[in-house]
């Protein structure tokens, strides 16, 4: 008889065996690899705070990770949510079809409220969706994907990429501040310098690219997917000639890029040549609040950009 999976929380003594779990049970990132550095990027120096996280084993085996990343939301009117991101969930092989994934998952909730939590929201693939949905989580709506295409789209380019322009500084996303940190329309992550620094300066894998400051601000992270050269449109402020700006620099294939609807940021990316692209599968955010919430979740007040919705 197998013995029975504790969940117990996660020490700094695990780390080898949860990146272990991490790569046979998701793989590796689009371009990246899961490295110590990564993970303590993403869990340990967050500027919202040190991740809740959660292991599951067996007779000393790892059976599985469970991580819900801190994450702030300022609301129009002043409010303020104090959420965590369901993320970097993954049951070793071994171990699936035991109920890791709803152990961990609940035990995770349980912590969240216990720590004062207000909110839990994710964009969960297929495979997982369906099982936040029995545990709580409701729809609240689908992130598209606007595009503007550039010459080699239609080839893939196989050939080695080394894109033009500037890395973000301390001091460019100080500048940059002033075009990003702007009043929230809905429920939206306050560009702070902190925050800035710690998305777009110090990740450790991730090439990040930034426009000239003077009249607005891109920020975009080249990214090679299918053998063509793409930028991922991360933050947009200001006028839409630093899309161009950026491009320009980068020499992608194709931008892509999203931002909530009624946003200055989505009106400025329309005038920067990206348009909507119709998908048959999007992601959907799908949140859980961890206590009564006075405040609408809808999915029209939001205001989320694709640098938010991104994860690496």
């Amino acid at each position: 008889m197998a013995e029975a999976i504790a969940v117990r929380p996660f020490v700094d003594e695990d780390l080898p065996a949860v990146l272990e779990v991490l790569r046979i049970s998701l793989g590796e990132p689009p371009g990246l690899t899961r490295t110590e550095q990564l993970f303590a990027w993403k869990h340990f120096n967050n500027p919202f705070g040190r991740s809740l996280l959660l292991v599951a084993e067996e007779g000393g085996r790892l059976a599985g990770i469970r991580a819900f990343m801190r994450w702030d939301l300022a609301g129009p009117d002043g409010g303020y949510l104090r959420c965590v991101r369901a993320v970097d969930t993954a049951t070793h092989p071994d171990f699936q079809r035991r109920g890791v994934f709803r152990q961990l998952t609940l035990a995770g909730l349980d912590l969240a409220a216990s720590s004062g939590i207000d909110l839990v929201f994710n964009t969960p693939n297929e495979k997982s969706g369906a099982g936040y949905l029995t545990m709580g989580w409701n729809e609240v709506g689908p992130v598209g994907v606007m595009v503007r295409p550039g010459a080699g789209l239609l080839r893939p380019n196989e050939g080695e990429w080394e894109p033009g322009g500037s890395a973000p500084t301390s001091e460019s996303l100080a500048a940059a501040g002033e075009w990003l940190h702007r009043p929230p329309r809905g429920w939206r992550t306050p560009r702070t310098p902190e925050y800035l620094r710690w998305r777009f300066a110090s990740h450790p894998t991730a090439r990040y690219l930034i426009s000239g400051v003077a009249d607005g601000v891109a920020i975009g992270r080249a990214n090679r997917r299918q053998g063509r050269r793409e930028l991922v449109l991360s933050e947009l402020g200001g006028s839409p000639a630093a899309i161009r700006t950026l491009r320009r620099a980068a020499g992608p294939d194709y931008t892509v890029g999203w931002f909530s609807a009624g946003t200055p940021e989505r009106s400025s990316a329309f005038r920067g040549g990206l348009l909507p692209v119709p998908r048959k599968v999007a992601l959907t955010v799908i949140a859980r609040p961890l206590r009564h919430l006075d405040v609408d979740l809808g999915w029209q007040n939001w205001d989320l950009s694709l640098g938010d919705i991104e994860l690496l």
